[in-house]
Formats: structure tokens, sequence, C-alpha cells
């Protein structure tokens, strides 16, 4: 798959981003823990109660005792109630690491079944849906996306149920103290809406934008990577560099916009907050010089007041992280709502026995561009068959159908008679192995890439490895135990050739099917290869795909295949005799 920047591809990805409101299912993802959640948002209560009793104290403290010198006694006095302002401040802070403690474990609950959905997902995605995705999307959404949402659990979602009882808190209390001041107070609602409201469609348009981005930006470091060493073989590090430079530009572009718009919701919402302690001030001064206020009222009031702004502004500091994680979570359930999966518990389930039928098969990546053209052959059990053509002629294709990794359009393909179809895929999967040319080892052991979670005993690990004739190069680094690196580049390539056999004799197949499996080794290697494959093909249908003739001259077919069509078919001495395109192959090598 290409993930290389182009900025067309991000806008046309961008506009095609699904816009329905995931809140309902960011809620739903609670559920389990809706127990934990209300001991939470109790907690939550008891810290706003606490903080909208601290400056009620300390207005009766100015009214009661400094101004009007009323006799102290008991709680009722400027000790008890430091005191108890002092005790509200311990619990608030008890309560308050209480409940980040909960909401955070239960934050990382929601996460670490998320991160499993997703994977599990993927795992079960055929591969011309994951040719769609692409490498570096579906990274994106395993990682960055499913951070975001963590953002929004840890460090918003209760905040905001916080923020908003607070605020209903506040508005009550101000209510009860003074109808005129609170009434004076709220006249900046409507503003702080207008604010918010007006940026919220830029908002959350251009966090789409950053995470398309970001999953081109990660598919352009994951491949550039892996071919690093072709782009310095080719010098192209100039080229490339300018493709990043490219994408780079316009992650920068859309991250400066989230920073210009975040720093016009918090500074417009202090001065907000400025302006309407003034007018309180101002409007209240006449009150007080006339006996109608009491001065700790005002205190309280412009203590409210901060209070109420406090809510308001870390709401809409937090807009941005609400709008990230509903995008997240959007793109996070295009790929969980994939419709497109494999079903791989239903089906015919059985042991392979080998014959393998074509009949009439049609087939395009795209559209009508078709790779195959009605090919039909039939290859008996235990059969040696080959494929060969020239590059695109659709040889591979045909492994790739077999196998299922892609559904033909017309046609049928059969596997003992029964039709691919109607093959259970882990039944169908498991009893053909397919060795590739481009041979890929994953981090681990030896033994955990030849066994590839299959449960085989040491004993048929160490068969499979002799068979393949990998021995006497494994002894040297601690045989079924050597460390693989990333994709195995600590062993030579026609080590990892000869490893790539291992792993197919050990899963018994009734099939196997060989792409290119020589191209890139030498004489030498060839020959231990040749005699890997003679063993592994003992008893069962084998099918071959190479350039090099030496590998086929044996099979008992030879499929010649040009434009998608098989134009020739026979037996090498058949087909050198025939004089066609086969004949003309061979009189090259």
């Amino acid at each position: 798959m290409n993930n290389s920047p182009r900025k067309e591809d991000v806008r046309a990805e961008f506009k095609q981003l699904n816009k329905r409101s995931n809140l309902l299912r960011l809620a739903g993802m609670m559920k389990p823990y809706w127990r934990q959640m209300l001991f939470c948002a109790l907690l939550v209560l008891l810290i706003n109660a606490a903080e909208l009793l601290k400056p009620l104290a300390a207005a009766i403290i100015i009214d009661d005792f400094i101004t009007a010198g009323k006799a102290q006694s008991g709680l009722y006095s400027i000790t008890g109630l430091g005191i108890a302002y002092f005790a509200l401040v311990l619990f608030g802070a008890l309560f308050s690491v209480t409940q980040a403690r909960m909401i955070t474990k239960i934050s990382q609950s929601i996460l670490n079944t998320m991160r499993s959905t997703v994977f599990r997902r993927i795992q079960s995605l055929p591969v011309k849906v994951l040719d769609r995705y692409g490498t570096g999307r579906l990274i994106t959404r395993s990682t960055n996306d499913i951070e975001t949402i963590n953002e929004f659990y840890s460090d918003v979602f209760l905040n905001l149920f916080r923020d908003i009882f607070l605020l209903i808190g506040i508005v009550a209390v101000m209510l009860a103290l003074d109808i005129k001041l609170a009434l004076l107070s709220f006249i900046a609602i409507p503003l702080i809406f207008l604010i918010t409201f007006s940026i919220k469609r830029i908002i959350k348009e251009n966090f789409k934008f950053i995470k398309l981005v970001t999953g081109k930006i990660n598919g352009f470091f994951s491949e550039n990577i892996q071919g690093m060493r072709i782009i310095q073989a080719f010098n192209g590090q100039a080229a490339k560099l300018k493709e990043f430079r490219e994408l780079n530009a316009q992650y920068f572009k859309g991250t400066m916009t989230q920073v210009f718009l975040n720093t016009i919701l918090r500074p417009s919402m202090e001065l907000i907050n400025t302006l309407i302690i003034a007018l309180l001030v101002a409007y209240s001064y006449n009150r007080i010089a006339g006996g109608v206020l009491e001065v700790g009222i005002l205190y309280a009031f412009t203590n409210y007041v901060k209070q109420f702004f406090n809510p308001i502004n870390d709401l809409a500091e937090k807009y941005t992280t609400v709008q990230s994680a509903f995008v997240s979570t959007d793109r996070i359930y295009e790929l969980i709502d994939e419709p497109e999966t494999e079903e791989r518990d239903v089906g015919f389930v059985g042991d392979i026995a080998g014959e393998i039928e074509f009949r009439d098969v049609w087939f395009a990546y795209n559209d009508e561009n078709w790779v195959l053209k009605g090919v039909s052959f039939k290859i008996p059990k235990g059969a040696k068959a080959a494929f060969v053509g020239a590059t695109g002629a659709g040889k591979s294709t045909i492994i790739n159908l077999i196998t299922r990794n892609y559904d033909i359009q017309r046609g049928e393909i059969l596997v003992d008679g029964v039709n691919v179809r109607d093959w259970n895929l882990p039944a169908l999967r498991g009893g053909v192995a397919v060795v590739l040319q481009d041979v890929f080892l994953f981090t681990g052991t030896i033994r955990e890439n030849i066994d590839m979670g299959a449960g085989l005993s040491d004993e048929a690990i160490a068969d499979a490895l002799a068979r393949a004739d990998c021995t006497d190069f494994l002894a040297q680094t601690g045989g079924t135990a050597s460390p693989v690196t990333e994709q195995g580049l600590n062993y030579s390539t026609g080590e990892r050739q000869l490893l790539s056999f291992a792993r197919a004799i050990a899963c018994k197949p009734g099939v196997l099917i060989l792409d290119e499996a020589t191209a890139h080794i030498d004489t030498d290697t060839e020959r231990r290869v040749q005699r890997a494959i003679e063993e592994a093909s003992k008893g069962r249908t084998s099918i071959y795909i190479a350039h090099r003739l030496s590998t086929i001259r044996q099979s008992d077919v030879i499929y010649y295949l040009k434009g998608g069509v098989i134009t020739e078919q026979g037996t090498h001495d058949e087909l050198v005799a025939l004089g066609g395109d086969y004949a003309k192959l061979a009189a090259t090598v």
C-alpha cells in the first residue's frame, strides 16, 4: 500500500470522514463500570459542596465578626470557621484524589478493552480492506486515536460532570444570596456561548484534518524505515525528504490553527471574567454605602464569579479535547464497524487432501481491470504444478485466490471439490502453506516463528527445522531459542528462506505453494532449498511459481500465463517441443 504523502489524497480522505456524533458511544463504553462511576459522581458532588461552602464561610467571618463585631462562640467564631474552612479544603482534596484514582482505573480498563478490540478487528479484516486502509491509518487508529480517548476519559469526562454540577450549584447559591447581583453576573453567558459555538465547527474539522495527516505521517515513517536500504542505494534521500516536508508542513499548519483557536478561547473567558467582577464592584458600591448590601456578600460573589468562570474556562479549554475524542471515536468505530470482515467460525471443516480446481475464474483487484480472465485448470491430489509467465501475468494472484485472501468476481474455485467460499477459513488456510519470495520473520525466537501459535511440540519443530536444513546454522545461535530481531535481519536471506520452509513444513499442509521461493538465494543455498522442497512436497500437492526453470522442470504440469490467460500447458518437454512462449523462456535461461 502506497502511503506517500499527497496533499490531494489527504484532502479527499478528509471529506470522506464519518460525521456522526459519538457521545453516546463514548458514554456506552462506561456501562460495565456504572457502579464505580456512580461513586465517582458522588465524590464530585462532595467536592463541589466543599467548593461552594468556602466563600460562604469567608463571608460570615467578614460580615458577622470583622464588620459587625458579633460575639463569637464555639464553631460560630473566626477560629471555628477557620477550622471548618481548613476541613473543607482537606476533605475536598481527599475526595479529589480518590475520584482521580478511580476514574483513571476505569479509563485504563476501557482503553485496554478497546485496544484488544481494535487489534482483533484488524486481524479479521480481509487483505483487500487492509490494502484500502494502509499501514499508517491502521497504526494511527491503534495508537494515537486510542490515546486521545484516554485523554477524554482521564482528563475531561468527569471534570465535565464536575464543572456542570459546580455551575448549577454556583447559580443556585448566587440567586439565594442576591438576585440582582446574580442576574448581573449572568449577562456574560450569551457572549460566552457565542464565542464557543462560533468556532465549534472549525475546531472539529481541523482536528479531523490533523488526525488524517498523522496517519499519513505514521505510514510514511513505516514505509520509509522499512525501505531505507533502497532509498540509500538509489540516493533517494532528497526526494523522500521533500515528500516528508510537504506532509510535515500540512501537520504544522493544522497544529498552528489549533494553537490559534486555543489562544482565543481562554483569554476571551478571562477578559469577560474581569469585566463582570468590575461591573459587580461598581454596581455594589452605592448599595454597600446605603447599607443594602454587605461587604462579605460582595466578597462571596466575586469568588463565585471566579468559580463560575473557572469551569467555563475549563470547559472551553477542554472543548478541543472533546472534539478530538469525537473524531478519534468516529475513526476507531469506522474500523470496528467495518462490514467486510472474514467469517472464520463458519463453513466446511476437514483435512485438505490437495485437489485444486479453477473453473472459468475472472478476477480484478479494482473494478473490471481483469488480472485473470476465464482461467480454468485442475491439479490432482499429490501433483506438482507450476505457473510461469511475465511479471503481472497473474501468477501470484492465483495463490491469493486459493487461500481466499480475495474473492473472485466470476467463476468458481474448488479445494477438494468444495468451493473456497464454503470452507472454514482457518481450516482452509491451515491446510495450505505458502512460502513467499519475501520472507517475513517476527521479532521473538525461532520457535515462536515456526510454531506461529499452533502449539506444536518441540519434536515437531525440531523435525521441521531438520527437514528444511536449518539445524546447522541454528546450532551456532542457540537452536529454537535463538533470538530473531526485527524482520529477521540477523539471519541471511538464504537462512530466512530456509526458516520459511521449516514454518511451512511444520504445519503439515495438504497443499504447499512456493512463490518465487528461490529468487533471492545463491546457488549453494538453492541446492539446500531444493532438497527441502523435495522433502516438503512428498505426499502433498505442490504449486510452484518461479522464474528459475530448474525449480519446475520436474513438475507434472506447467501452466504458462500471459495477460491473465493460460496460453500453454503441459510438461517441460512438451512445452519446449511446442515452441511457444515457454520454449522461448527456456531458451534464455
